[in-house]
């Protein structure tokens, strides 16, 4: 029987566990998925001493049926596509393209809210470790892989607490190496897997990223001391 979380910051001290070989790998940055993502990817980076950011992913939804994703987009422009479910809109691209704006403009007010006048994340070259609380349909997280194979990044590896089969396999077909602790035959919902599944905010994501960059700064020397 996989493990019950007690929360998403449990989550993530347990996966912090199976990418020990990443502590303080030069040209290594952790990467939470916004919003859940954050707080698991938060004790990633505290416990291996990596940098944190985030990367924003949006799901495409079908109009009818909000949580089938149809596709998904990523910061960088990725778009990936679910033709098997693209086909229930009827060859309907005028209403595809309409889901995809919204999106779009939420992505970019997300990118805004969490990352503020930072410069855009510089990949290429660099090993991403890309963490989300879990993994249902793996829609969300391939457009982020490949979101970052687009901003050219040496290695992307995908870590997650749990998953369903179907999206384990799904992204083990694109990213380089995919770190998961639990692949349940019985997989309905990612939040059965936490005995606390509560809504991550903005507000939250925000302070996270806050208290990371607080805690990586280098500390300054005193006014009138020895540099």
């Amino acid at each position: 029987m996989p493990r019950i979380y007690a929360d998403r910051a449990d989550a993530g001290r347990a996966l912090a566990s199976a990418l020990a070989r990443h502590r303080a790998a030069p040209g290594t940055i952790v990467l939470g998925l916004p919003r859940g993502g954050v707080p698991v990817a938060f004790e990633v980076a505290r416990a291996l001493e990596l940098p944190l950011d985030v990367l924003v992913v949006r799901k495409l939804g079908l109009p009818q049926q909000p949580e089938l994703a149809m596709g998904a987009i990523a910061s960088g422009g990725a778009l990936v596509v679910n033709d098997e479910v693209t086909r229930y809109l009827g060859g309907n691209a005028e209403a595809f393209e309409a889901v995809r704006a919204r999106e779009q403009a939420e992505l970019e007010r997300r990118e805004r809210e969490y990352r503020g006048s930072r410069p855009p994340l510089e990949m290429f070259g660099r090993t991403a470790i890309l963490v989300d609380d879990g993994l249902a349909t793996g829609a969300t997280m391939e457009a982020a892989v490949r979101a970052l194979q687009s901003l050219g990044a040496g290695r992307v590896v995908v870590a997650v607490p749990v998953s369903s089969l179907e999206a384990r396999e799904r992204i083990e077909a694109v990213a380089d190496e995919v770190v998961c602790l639990a692949t349940p035959g019985f997989f309905s919902a990612v939040g059965q897997w936490y005995a606390d599944f509560g809504q991550t905010g903005d507000e939250e994501v925000r302070d996270l990223l806050a208290r990371d960059r607080t805690a990586t700064q280098p500390s300054r020397p005193a006014e009138g001391g020895e540099p």
